[in-house]
């Protein structure tokens, strides 16, 4: 059985965008190359990516083209081929199909589906997306919670979790710490089930 991981770049109060559909690409981001190679080998060692729609879009629009931009630092144009080479999945109720080895699953029995794919899968997968990671908590699937924290305090913007107002037990099982004031906490969620 394979493992759902919520990967997120966070501030200090755990917002993950500070302006509506900056899409993490705030300036209150310290990504450096360190920072971007251990993102590139978090993200090769997973069997499987699954994105929200929202942000499957924003990855769609850039990483393919990224991964031949010779403008780009190495370390960039090697993530745009990691992105487009894992299979993916994209949970959309509007999207019918994507390309770069993605499939989609929509419609009422998303979560369902995602719960039978992670049992027919063996390794890590990837969670991206807000409002998919906060379904699969509430449905008890979500596994890991792998946060980088940038030294910023928001005050404001889309938190980590959607309307999301149960405790949560966790236990970490990494950190690890970067240039800039980032650091990278690795959890594993102990009980994301709600109680009936």
């Amino acid at each position: 059985m394979g493992s759902f991981i919520y990967q997120m770049n966070v501030s200090l109060d755990l917002r993950i965008e500070q302006v509506p559909g900056d899409n993490g690409a705030g300036e209150w981001l310290r990504i450096d190359e360190e920072l971007h190679r251990e993102f590139n080998a978090r993200s090769r060692a997973m069997s499987l990516m699954v994105h929200g729609r929202v942000l499957y879009e924003v990855m769609e629009e850039y990483w393919p083209r990224a991964r031949a931009d010779e403008s780009l630092p190495a370390v960039m144009r090697e993530y745009g081929e990691i992105w487009t080479s894992t299979p993916k999945v994209l949970v959309s109720r509007t999207r019918r199909a994507a390309g770069h080895d993605t499939v989609v699953i929509g419609g009422d029995d998303a979560i369902e589906r995602l719960a039978a794919l992670r049992a027919e899968t063996s390794g890590r997968i990837g969670v991206g997306g807000a409002t998919l990671a906060t379904q699969l908590l509430r449905a008890g699937l979500l596994d890991e919670l792998l946060l980088f924290t940038h030294p910023a305090f928001l005050g404001f913007g889309r938190p980590l979790f959607d309307d999301y107002e149960m405790p949560i037990d966790l236990e970490l099982l990494e950190h690890r710490a970067f240039g800039q004031g980032v650091t990278m906490h690795r959890y594993a969620i102990q009980d994301a089930s709600e109680e009936s």
